[in-house]
């Protein structure tokens, strides 16, 4: 990607939407898990696809926090993937997902520790030699707090940047969510985010819950158009980090083509308003 642009997730019901049309979207982003198969139309339209844009391959099955090692075949069929698409980025996410052989459908949050650390940083380590190329970590949406944290999220985030030399994926909804549940400052959060590691920046949209005491519960669900706080957060994190690759994240009740394309254009409009005032 030569210049920052927004993209977004590619998915089944938009393919004749994307193959038969002119979108004037930057870029497109998949889940790998779902390309790893030898062969058929999903392939065969992902092909298509990349032979006009720039693709992203945004993981969610490493288990990047996971107690055990990586598994091989995986980690295989995702170099595979890699060597056949050359996608602008490759990234996953700040969690884990399996145990013992189990794989859970929840990327599930982790205790910010120094065996944690030691153990992500591993995992990255393992990930980065296997694919030849450095990742992207994400930050995580969360909903809990483990009393033996003895770092920060941020500064877990800094540090795990710095020993392994990946760089990170910034999810403004996810930082908004988080904070929102935590009770803390979204935006003093995105101050103490190492910002030169970004090098893509996810939005999405997020429910609202409320837990049996009444407390507001927001829950990073995929399934709607991104909120106005979080738009104004993302304006918050471009002032930080500069202009970067963003995609429009929409995994469940996914719309029609023209509405996720509007999401993307409204991205790009905040964008180029960033750029303008780099420059």
């Amino acid at each position: 990607m030569t210049r920052a642009r927004a993209g977004v997730g590619l998915k089944p019901r938009h393919y004749a939407d994307v193959l038969e049309g002119d979108p004037e979207t930057g870029w497109f982003e998949v889940h790998p898990e779902n390309y790893m198969g030898d062969g058929g139309p999903p392939l065969a339209a992902l092909a298509r696809v990349r032979e006009r844009f720039p693709l992203s391959l945004h993981g969610v099955g490493l288990s990047i926090g996971g107690a055990g090692d990586h598994d091989r075949d995986h980690l295989d069929r995702l170099k595979a993937l890699v060597e056949r698409f050359e996608p602008a980025l490759v990234s996953e996410h700040l969690a884990w997902s399996t145990h013992q052989g189990q794989f859970f459908n929840d990327l599930l949050a982790l205790p910010y520790t120094d065996e944690t650390l030691d153990r992500v940083c591993r995992h990255v380590d393992q990930v980065q030699t296997h694919l030849s190329r450095p990742i992207l970590i994400e930050n995580p949406a969360t909903y809990l707090r483990f009393q033996d944290s003895t770092w920060t999220e941020t500064g877990f985030i800094a540090e795990m940047a710095r020993r392994t030399g990946c760089g990170l994926l910034l999810d403004v909804n996810n930082v908004y969510v988080s904070c929102i549940n935590h009770g803390d400052d979204p935006v003093d959060y995105l101050r103490q985010f190492p910002m030169a590691p970004v090098g893509e920046i996810h939005l999405a949209g997020h429910a609202e819950d409320r837990t049996e005491d009444g407390t507001l519960l927001l829950i990073d669900a995929h399934d709607r158009a991104v909120a106005d706080p979080v738009w104004s957060l993302y304006r918050q994190a471009l002032s930080l980090a500069g202009p970067q690759p963003t995609l429009i994240e929409w995994d469940n009740d996914i719309p029609d083509w023209h509405t996720l394309q509007a999401e993307a254009a409204q991205a790009d409009t905040i964008l180029a308003e960033g750029a303008r005032h780099v420059a």
